[in-house]
């Protein structure tokens, strides 16, 4: 499984923020993407309303779910191709290592895939000294690096054309130059070569069809296409939710997956993948292998207040826009998936007390949701594990995360209910913030638990008139 660091999450928001490198790529990066996006869904010849469609075509997949695999699953078996159900990532790297063992595979290319990264499939591989190596440039790079992605469909963001050179002049060995067109050429030499001799090739998958039994990936760099159709054996890693009943429901979610993710109209390179190679087929696997995941999906897709979730189709449009992502990136989160998609998913599928700073470091203002090309309402979600946080749960196994924080917001809404306490606690108020340290008419700390209040700003003092008395005051 993948590595959980969830627990850091202030402290490495911190160190991103200080980092100006990672703050001009993530600006960069929001400024080009998020208003093209934006323009991309209005330019729709069906409109934005195109996105309605799609949160329609996704939640009658999740509703129908049980059926939509059985479905997919008999036709690809029927075509020779073999299927694992995997309940979590331990049974899904045992079931990969079974077949490379069994394969006597020393070398794996891989196109990029978030789930593997959720699995933690690469570090399983090389444990069993078996070779492993991402094809696509982003992963290659950060692969090159010894570091996770910080964005779901553009995983070295962070990095500058300076540091790519100089990664690329160490571990390829090649002159130290800083034009991207050079820098690509040389990783595409370098990878040529381990697709040629590769015994086994994975790729995730973005959606499958029911209708016609295939799984689809979509790229804009044709590396995918090179892991799935050279190696000898195929093996692709799908979460459970990742399919839709018919093939027309692909067009819709792929022309919005497009504007999402880069405000493209199409990505380059749509493959359809259903088997191993046939007889009359020049290429292709000799064997084809889909493992279809779990690992927490179940308990999500039983809950009537998260199941919407599983309609993400992993675009990284909320990432694009989020305020708090474009502060802090993608590594401050402690798992693949970041953004707000990251903030509601990981929760829940690695403990919501574990990950609750996630949830709790979002801004809730709905940018994600508008910029969502199937219209999911992330924030509606971040409020629920909010109040579970704030309440306790026993069906997610939740605590409250502040028994003490709880009892003052209890006190105060009962305190504001009532005129005569709230009127004494304003005149508390009004002198006990005499005795606390204060500046240019400000107050700058605030005491005890409070004191995160006033971390990072001043806080206005109470008016030693309130506003109904003024009002009541005031002449006709």
């Amino acid at each position: 499984m993948a590595e959980i660091n969830t627990e850091s999450y202030k402290q490495n928001a911190v160190k991103a923020i200080k980092d100006t490198v990672l703050q001009n790529a993530l600006s960069n990066v929001q400024d080009r993407l998020g208003p093209a996006t934006a323009l991309a869904y209005e330019n729709l010849p069906e409109g934005p309303e195109l996105r309605l469609k799609a949160h329609k075509i996704r939640e009658f997949a999740i509703n129908n779910l049980d059926i939509l695999l059985e479905t997919l699953v008999d036709k690809i078996r029927d075509r020779g191709g073999k299927v694992f159900f995997a309940q979590d990532a331990a049974q899904a790297t045992d079931y990969c290592l079974k077949v490379a063992q069994k394969n006597r595979v020393k070398m794996v290319v891989k196109g990029k895939s978030m789930v593997t990264e959720e699995i933690g499939l690469n570090k399983v591989l090389e444990a069993n000294r078996i070779e492993v190596n991402e094809t696509d440039l982003g992963e290659y790079i950060i692969q090159l690096a010894g570091e996770p992605p910080s964005h779901i469909i553009a995983p070295a963001i962070h990095k500058t054309r300076k540091q790519v050179a100089e990664l690329f002049t160490k571990e390829l060995g090649i002159p130290y130059c800083e034009d991207p067109p050079f820098l690509t050429q040389a990783a595409r030499k370098a990878l040529r070569e381990k697709f040629l001799k590769a015994d086994m090739g994975f790729s995730g998958c973005n959606l499958a069809c029911a209708e016609t039994g295939h799984i689809t990936t979509v790229s804009n760099e044709g590396n995918i296409r090179m892991s799935t159709t050279m190696p000898k054996i195929h093996m692709v890693f799908m979460g459970m939710e990742r399919v839709v009943a018919k093939l027309e429901d692909h067009d819709v979610l792929f022309r919005l997956l497009s504007r999402g993710a880069a405000a493209q109209n199409m990505a380059g390179y749509v493959s359809y993948i259903g088997g191993p190679r046939t007889e009359n087929q020049l290429d292709g696997p000799e064997e084809f292998h889909l493992v279809i995941l779990d690992n927490g999906r179940s308990k999500i897709l039983a809950d009537p207040e998260f199941r919407e979730v599983l309609l993400c189709i992993r675009c990284a449009a909320c990432l694009n826009v989020c305020p708090a992502y474009g502060k802090i990136g993608g590594h401050t989160y402690g798992y693949p998936y970041s953004g707000p998609i990251g903030a509601v998913i990981t929760p829940l599928f690695v403990g919501i007390n574990r990950a609750k700073d996630l949830c709790q470091g979002e801004p809730l203002c709905g940018a994600c949701k508008k910029a969502c090309p199937v219209d999911i309402d992330l924030p509606r979600m971040l409020l629920a594990l909010r109040a579970k946080l704030a309440d306790g749960d026993c069906k997610w196994n939740v605590t409250r995360a502040s028994r003490m924080e709880k009892l003052l917001f209890m006190t105060w809404s009962l305190v504001i209910r009532n005129r005569t306490f709230y009127n004494i606690a304003l005149k508390t108020g009004a002198m006990l913030q005499k005795f606390l340290p204060g500046q240019n008419g400000m107050i700058t700390q605030m005491p005890f638990g409070f004191k995160g209040w006033t971390r990072s700003r001043d806080i206005v003092p109470l008016a030693k008139t309130n506003f109904l008395t003024l009002w009541k005051n005031k002449k006709p």
